[in-house]
């Protein structure tokens, strides 16, 4: 997660839709189909109870678009309350299609039990069935969703598995749109890394799990009751001690491989609208969802947005970047259910610092600023000149400016006293806590656009230990600095040297002249992410915390910064050392749409 640029701390607790405030509670409208005949305005939103295969009531929301019909059918299916989506359900209708918004299982106005994850596939299928027959459809379905509401909308477009015997085969969304997705149990509980993101998780059980409606500021309440409520052990027992039942809880820490979207994301069939920020605690996450998508088409927009997109613009956020995405969105759904969308994966990525939007399609960079970590005083004042990753890093010369290590190339990871995800601030004296080093200020501009990452010669004397990588941009002058953060998880024989490479979230900005780069090496980012013990036991359910020494190796330590391609290379030369040119920017609304 990224909490310098990236959600408040309020939102990593407990993550919000990006639908509008909720409205004032409303009577609810009687059952049956609102008429639609011929009306030159929109209809009001009004509830049906749509059964769910076991036959609870799903409270769901429609709202009509003026004409005859029939129509295409937007689907959200939220846990957030239905009633949020009114104004977004009609500008879906102004643009044409009818809009439905459901509240899942057990949340709200829908009967049934609430257990995060676990009916969504079989209650979608059901609501398309309910969709489909009614006469105001034209068969189409467009699934949409952000943040808990997107993984509903991509259980969705995957479809439903095999029928059951002599039954018809039932059939998913035409289409999909998934913002800011939280992909699933595992995928919002860890790291693709390992570590457990701890803060996050907490935040969005207090606030919506194991009940039928939300409480936003549960685990403020909690925290103000008792502050240390995230650093007692063991971290299963937490609904204990923050006075509210979780049976939930444990439940999710058992989750260790892919969840279900990610696992059938490769044989999809429909295409697909990938919408994130690189200031959201799921980027990579979103990254991974389009990398791996098998339908028609796969489109990425990545914005300089925090969980609530254009409400949530990050510092480096240009007026340029406000795009108007309920127009994107309409237009790229007609595309995708016409079938005129160009095959393959595409996207457009904003690049920070600049009014600029850049095409992005994800391949591995040709370029890379890479950044060793010395010792003594090299420069490390000059942007890093092209290589291409490899195990052998950058030949020699060719290296760009160096990180200068200040202090901490010997350093003690101790649980009991964990580097704060939520402080900033770097001690410089005592005994170190991590390793800190420092590159700029810059000399000239550089652009960093795709995932950068830190590769690491290190020494841990506990065989399990985390290696928690925090980059912060420090702008020149009065800027406010921002960070992205990795955390790995390995096994290694105590005591041995390891390379190990920290991935980091996605990044599209501009970094002026007189920027300055700081990297911290440390074994902990609590309460972000749960502690590494470092006993070897489950950190969801240890109670024994343990230091470790680490030794961090110059020799072998590096920061790569990906580079855009932005040229053709020179005759006779190779891919990696392009003719420098202007970046060419893109309008993002025709780059996804085409």
């Amino acid at each position: 997660m990224n909490p310098g640029s990236g959600p408040t701390p309020s939102t990593l607790r407990a993550p919000a839709p990006t639908a509008r405030p909720a409205a004032p509670r409303a009577p609810r409208a009687p059952a049956g189909r609102p008429d639609p005949g011929g009306s030159a305005t929109l209809t009001t939103p009004r509830t049906h109870r749509v059964p769910a295969a076991d036959g609870s009531a799903l409270a769901t929301d429609v709202c009509l678009p003026p004409g005859e019909g029939p129509f295409p059918t937007v689907l959200i299916r939220t846990p957030y309350d239905r009633r949020r989506h009114h104004a977004e359900l009609r500008a879906w209708a102004r643009r044409g299609f009818v809009a439905i918004a459901q509240d899942v299982r057990g949340r709200h106005g829908s009967a049934g039990d609430w257990s995060p994850y676990r009916n969504e596939a079989a209650d979608g299928v059901a609501t398309a069935r309910w969709i489909r027959a009614r006469s105001w459809s034209d068969g189409r379905v467009v699934a949409v969703g952000s943040s808990y509401a997107a993984h509903c909308a991509l259980l969705q477009g995957l479809g439903p598995g095999a029928p059951g015997p002599g039954a018809p085969a039932p059939r998913g969304a035409d289409a999909v749109i998934a913002a800011v997705p939280a992909l699933g149990p595992t995928e919002t509980a860890r790291e693709e890394t390992g570590p457990e993101r701890l803060l996050a998780r907490a935040g969005w059980w207090a606030a919506h799990g194991d009940r039928p409606d939300s409480d936003e500021t549960a685990l403020d309440a909690a925290l103000d009751a008792d502050p240390r409520l995230l650093t007692a052990l063991p971290v299963v027992d937490l609904p204990l001690r923050g006075g509210r039942p979780l049976p939930s809880w444990p439940d999710l820490w058992r989750h260790t491989g892919p969840g279900e979207v990610l696992r059938r994301a490769p044989g999809a069939r429909v295409p697909l609208l990938v919408v994130a920020g690189t200031g959201d605690p799921f980027a990579a996450e979103a990254l991974r969802l389009w990398r791996s998508w098998g339908g028609p088409s796969a489109r990425l927009l990545l914005g300089p947005w925090g969980h609530r997109l254009i409400a949530e613009p990050g510092p480096d956020a240009d007026p340029a970047h406000r795009l108007p995405l309920g127009d994107l969105w309409a237009r790229w759904a007609r595309a995708a259910l016409a079938g005129g969308s160009i095959p393959g994966r595409g996207g457009a990525v904003a690049l920070g610092g600049t009014p600029h939007w850049l095409p992005f399609d994800g391949t591995e960079p040709a370029r890379w600023s890479v950044h060793p970590l010395r010792a003594d005083t090299h420069p490390a004042g000059t942007p890093g000149t092209d290589t291409r990753p490899g195990d052998a890093g950058p030949p020699p010369g060719r290296a760009g400016a160096a990180l200068r290590l200040l202090r901490g190339a010997a350093f003690t990871a101790d649980p009991e006293r964990p580097v704060r995800s939520d402080d900033l601030t770097v001690p410089t004296t005592g005994t170190p806590d991590r390793c800190t080093a420092v590159l700029g200020p810059l000399t000239e501009p550089l652009h960093v656009v795709g995932e950068p990452e830190v590769r690491l010669t290190c020494v841990a004397d506990t065989p399990v230990a985390d290696w928690a990588v925090r980059l912060t941009v420090l702008p020149p002058g009065d800027g406010s600095p921002t960070t992205v953060t990795g955390v790995v998880r390995r096994r290694d024989p105590a005591g041995r040297t390891a390379s190990v490479t920290v991935p980091l979230p996605p990044m599209a900005r501009r970094l002026p002249a007189g920027t300055r780069l700081r990297l911290e090496i440390a074994g902990h980012h609590h309460p972000a992410h749960a502690r590494n013990p470092h006993t070897g036991e489950n950190p969801v359910t240890a109670r024994r915390l343990l230091p470790s020494r680490r030794t961090v190796l110059p020799a072998g330590t590096a920061l790569w910064l990906p580079l855009p391609m932005v040229g053709d290379p020179a005759p006779g030369g190779s891919p990696a050392a392009p003719v420098p040119s202007p970046i060419p920017p893109v309008d993002p609304v025709e780059e996804l749409c085409r």
